[in-house]
């Protein structure tokens, strides 16, 4: 395994504190809670980039690489990959800013693809950048 990069990739585009509601019984954030921020911010990316509605439509393989824990700081990072006709591939991270602490940890990453629709729920084209 590669070393972690000291900062992470992409925009800032979910900032949210981890909660006791959002826990197992260890007393670690559930994995799909994260990987549900994470879904939140790749689709605030992805109809910026659309211009208009988007849905999920894959996420590839995701490792945790560390918890998260009550009063963490989780910080999600998005940037667009690639753009087809009608979907896009973000690039997802998440870190975590330690409770009472001043540093970050990658927890996960992902890549996360997206396909823009119309109002009726079909895929339509991405507007050129």
């Amino acid at each position: 395994m590669s070393a972690t990069p000291e900062e992470p990739t992409g925009e800032l585009t979910v900032r949210t504190i981890a909660m006791p509601a959002d826990t197992n019984a260890n007393g670690d954030i559930f994995g799909g809670w994260v990987m549900s921020q994470m879904d939140i911010a790749g689709g605030i990316a992805g109809v910026e980039r659309a211009q208009g509605r988007v849905v999920t439509v894959a996420v590839d393989a995701m490792t945790f690489i560390r918890p998260v824990r009550i009063g963490d700081v989780l910080c999600v990072y998005t940037h667009v990959v690639s753009v087809g006709r009608t979907s896009m591939k973000i690039q997802v991270e998440a870190w975590a800013r330690r409770f009472r602490q001043h540093h970050r940890e990658k927890v996960t990453e992902a890549t996360f693809t997206f396909v823009a629709i119309d109002d009726e729920g079909r895929p339509r084209p991405v507007p050129a950048a």
